[in-house]
């Protein structure tokens, strides 16, 4: 399982649909404060559709709250600055995966916290400004997803 982590998101239908995308590839969501909306948000369910009952979320005060109630094994932080790719980490369970809000990415103080494993980004064309949150976040699980079978019994020999 990996741990999905939103700091601050602001809109409703981003976290609703990374609800769902973490209910279908049995992953657990994370969600810093503040939130910009309530976990009761018309948007919000709408997005989240009856995941919200299915869906392992837990809401933390702050990023360093999070690592302590949580002890992932690796952090990785998202951002259109980074150097290294998303494919070049080899994912494994427990590891956490962090995303910053719409409208700024994730602050300073925790792209360089001392417990982020490394920073990585998901290229875009030139010219290209960002991805929209829910998409980033599908593509990286998606690719850890993948390295990990699935989810999937290997094929017998």
């Amino acid at each position: 399982m990996l741990h999905v982590v939103l700091h601050r998101p602001e809109i409703p239908p981003n976290t609703g649909n990374l609800m769902r995308l973490c209910v279908n590839t049995e992953n657990r969501l994370h969600l810093i404060r503040p939130l910009g909306f309530e976990l009761d948000d018309t948007r919000l369910r709408r997005a989240g559709l009856d995941y919200r009952e299915h869906a392992d979320v837990s809401i933390h005060d702050s990023f360093d709250t999070f690592l302590h109630e949580v002890h992932p094994a690796r952090v990785y932080a998202f951002s259109q600055h980074a150097d290294p790719v998303y494919t070049a980490v080899a994912y494994r369970d427990d590891d956490a995966l962090v995303f910053g809000s719409e409208s700024v990415g994730l602050p300073d103080e925790v792209l360089r916290h001392p417990s982020i494993t490394d920073r990585l980004r998901i290229p875009i064309a030139p010219g290209g400004r960002s991805l929209n949150l829910a998409n980033a976040a599908a593509i990286v699980v998606y690719e850890a997803w993948r390295q990990q079978g699935f989810g999937l019994a290997p094929e017998p020999s």
